[in-house]
């Protein structure tokens, strides 16, 4: 795996504890003198990480050639020319920040923030995304994310709610005693813990990261089917690990990120999704596709388009409300409210009369500008075919909760499934089965999982998600142990091609 390598301006400069072997001054780098034992042990990947340290990062100077000359030179570097430039300049800060929905008003309006002063602004300095103030841990790490760089003054100020009114890199020379304690230690943590080297193992020939959220509450993948995944990417040769949301700079350690959390846009995932496809890594599911099949408004326009068999859909505008009796007209009682975005039946709705409908448009237009109406098409259950490259790999029957109409039934303290029955796709109707294929191959050869409904010989595509359900037991329940090699096989035929058109 690749080694982490510290450039500073001079070692006089060093006082830091970290293993001084680490450490090389910028005439060592820019003359290629790297530590021997960082060379001898970079491995089949021959991409070390910089750290660069230099007491300037400003156009032109040392710490940006450093930087520059690191991207040069395949090296992992923290912080990137991208970074520096946008720092250099606060409106493309501020331009980065506004494409950040919800990621820091979020945390910003939520903490509890000691009293003081409304006009008083607030000033935090993050360490690798660490802060030694507890209560804007959350901000530190989410905005090293986007922007990773070493030191950051972070600064607030209240304008009806808190907000991030500047962000500035700081120099380690300009940090007094304590802050450069908490500075060597957050630098101890980051070079050992998120660029940490794996422990020596079997020679594998891939990495593959595995994305996963300990807390999620309704995961693609239980641990079982993790488990399995992992088990039969070793067999394979791939060394699969699972990450977290705290691993998004240690992205570049890997040649494949297999996503195992819930995806939307604006979740981790997505970001995870955009930045590995960025390194080049082998992603599924890839950005575009966790893109478009999020999106229920994408789909409904994608299927009218190429004539995707599906059920009777109309977009409903919440600056067109006149046009929705005229649209609702054509559908009839009952009709199912969708918001374009919900996932696990949620923010889906059945209603069955003028009034029904009036109360359900109230509540949905508050959470989206844009809705779907659709025809209700009663079936017992709904296929879900899952395919990989344009292939079948697996059919089941998701059955409706006893007495509800959809698969999943949200109480108030869980969340009610119905039955499920798995079976071979060679089972499946084959208008089912041509329904699937057709409108995946709309949106990638990635992995998708296709809601179908069956009805007088003809396939009704649903929905398709970019990230489906593989659970121990259920997904796996006709094929085994061989639908994990199957996914695991696609990850090491995209990863050898990816090696062989870069070699």
């Amino acid at each position: 795996m690749p080694n982490t390598m510290i450039v500073i301006d001079s070692q006089a400069d060093w006082e830091c504890h970290l293993n001084p072997e680490q450490v090389i001054t910028f005439e060592q780098f820019l003359a290629h003198q790297y530590p021997i034992n960082l060379t001898a042990k970079a491995g089949k990947k021959s991409r070390l990480r910089v750290i660069n340290l230099c007491k300037s990062h400003a156009y032109l100077s040392l710490g940006y050639y450093c930087s520059l000359i690191a991207e040069a030179r395949g090296h992992n570097v923290i912080p990137s020319i991208s970074t520096l430039n946008d720092l250099s300049q606060q409106e493309l800060t501020h331009l980065t920040l506004s494409f950040m929905p919800k990621l820091l008003s979020k945390a910003a309006f939520n903490w509890q923030v000691p009293d003081v002063t409304p006009l008083m602004p607030i000033h935090l300095v993050s360490y690798f995304g660490r802060t030694a103030q507890s209560e804007y841990e959350e901000l530190a790490r989410k905005v090293f994310e986007h922007f990773p760089y070493p030191i950051l003054r972070i600064t607030l100020n209240f304008n009806g709610g808190w907000q991030v009114q500047a962000i500035d890199a700081v120099s380690p020379d300009s940090l007094n005693e304590r802050e450069a304690e908490e500075f060597a230690d957050a630098l101890d943590n980051f070079s050992g813990k998120v660029w940490r080297k794996k422990p020596a193992s079997k020679n594998y020939r891939f990495d593959l990261a595995i994305l996963v959220d300990p807390q999620e509450k309704l995961p693609p993948s239980d641990n079982s089917a993790l488990k399995k995944f992992i088990a039969a990417g070793k067999s394979l040769g791939i060394d699969c690990e699972l990450i977290t949301q705290q691993d998004y700079l240690r992205l570049p350690e890997f040649d494949g990120l297999f996503i195992r959390t819930t995806t939307s846009i604006d979740n981790f995932s997505y970001r995870f999704a955009k930045k590995a496809e960025l390194e080049g890594l082998v992603v599924i599911d890839d950005p575009t596709s966790i893109l478009h099949c999020t999106n229920k408004v994408y789909l409904a326009d994608l299927f009218a388009v190429n004539k995707v068999n599906a059920p009777k859909t109309f977009i409903l505008s919440i600056a067109e409300q006149d046009q929705i009796d005229s649209k609702v007209a054509i559908l009839g009682y009952p009709l199912v409210l969708k918001i374009p975005d919900g996932a696990f039946s949620i923010g889906v709705e059945k209603v069955k009369n003028k009034t029904e409908l009036d109360n359900a448009l109230q509540r949905l237009f508050q959470r989206s500008s844009l809705l779907l109406a659709q025809e209700y098409l009663y079936t017992e259950f709904d296929w879900r075919i899952g395919i990989l490259n344009h292939k079948p790999i697996y059919a089941c029957k998701y059955f409706m909760v006893r007495n509800h109409w959809q698969i999943y039934q949200h109480g108030k303290s869980r969340v009610a499934s119905g039955n499920f029955t798995t079976l071979p796709t060679f089972e499946v109707p084959k208008v089912v089965i041509e329904a699937a294929i057709k409108s995946t191959k709309l949106i990638g050869d990635g992995f998708y999982g296709v809601d179908i409904k069956e009805i007088n010989n003809q396939g009704y595509v649903i929905e398709i998600n970019d990230n489906p359900s593989i659970d121990s037991g259920v997904e796996d329940g006709y094929s085994g142990d061989e639908l994990y090699r199957i996914i695991m096989n696609e990850f090491l035929r995209k990863m050898e091609r990816r090696k062989n058109t870069v070699n």
